[in-house]
C-alpha cells in the first residue's frame, strides 16, 4: 500500500510538470514571444522651439523619413522626391506591438515638428514639407517659377509569421497632456503592426506682397 501511494504522489508531480498543465504556462510562453514597444513620454521635446524631427521604432525593418525643402526667390522651387522600399526580406510581425505618446511630450512646443512613431515590423513612414516663397517686394510671380511638390512612393512586402493572422495586440494612443497647448504645424505617423506605410505630405507656395 505505501507503494502505491508513492507511485500516485510521483505521476501526481510529473503530470503538474507537463506542459499545458497550468494556465500560466501561456502566460509565461506569452513572455517569450516577439514583443515591441516604442513610446515618447515624460516632458520630452517640451516647450522645444523651431524644426522638431523624431524617429522612434522598435521591432525589425521599419524604414522612416523626415524630410524638409525650402527655397526663396523670384524662381523659388522647393521639390522632395522620396522612395522606400522593402524587398525579399522576411518579416516576423510581433505577438504584441505598442505605440505611445505620454506624459507631457511636445507640450508647448512651438514650430514644425514631425514625428514618426512605429512598433513593429516591415512598416514605412514619411513626413515631407516643401515650401516656396517669394522674395519681398516681386511684384509678380508665375505658378510655374514659385512651386512647391512632393512625390513619394512606400513599398511594402508581404509579412509572414506568427502575428501575421491577427494574433496577438496592436494598440497605438496619445495621452491628454501629451502636445498640449502645441503651435504650429504637426506631422503625426503613428503605427502598431506589420507592413503598413504611411505618409503625411504638406506643400506650401506663398507670393507675399509688396509693403
Amino acid at each position: 500500500m505505501r507503494r502505491t501511494a508513492s507511485l500516485s504522489l510521483m505521476l501526481a508531480a510529473l503530470a503538474m510538470l507537463s506542459p499545458g498543465a497550468s494556465a500560466g504556462d501561456d502566460d509565461y510562453a506569452a513572455m517569450l514571444g516577439y514583443l515591441t514597444s516604442s513610446r515618447l513620454d515624460g516632458n520630452a521635446l517640451r516647450g522645444a522651439q523651431g524644426s522638431i524631427a523624431a524617429n522612434l521604432a522598435a521591432g525589425d525593418l521599419n524604414s522612416q523619413a523626415n524630410l524638409r525643402a525650402f527655397a526663396a526667390g523670384s524662381n523659388a522651387q522647393a521639390q522632395i522626391d522620396a522612395r522606400q522600399r522593402l524587398h525579399a526580406n522576411r518579416v516576423e510581425a510581433p505577438l504584441e506591438a505598442t505605440a505611445t505618446i505620454g506624459g507631457h511630450a511636445l507640450a508647448g512646443a512651438r514650430g514644425l515638428a514631425s514625428i514618426n512613431q512605429v512598433s513593429g515590423s516591415g512598416n514605412t513612414q514619411l513626413n515631407a514639407v516643401a515650401a516656396a516663397l517669394a522674395t519681398q517686394g516681386i511684384r509678380e510671380t508665375t505658378d510655374g517659377s514659385l512651386s512647391a511638390a512632393v512625390s513619394a512612393s512606400a513599398e511594402v512586402q508581404p509579412v509572414t509569421g506568427s502575428g501575421a493572422r491577427g494574433e496577438g495586440t496592436r494598440s497605438v494612443a496619445v495621452a491628454a497632456g501629451a502636445m498640449q497647448d502645441f503651435r504650429g504645424v504637426l506631422q503625426l505617423n503613428q503605427t502598431a503592426g506589420a507592413g503598413n506605410a504611411t505618409a503625411n505630405i504638406l506643400t506650401l507656395s506663398v507670393s507675399e506682397l509688396p509693403r
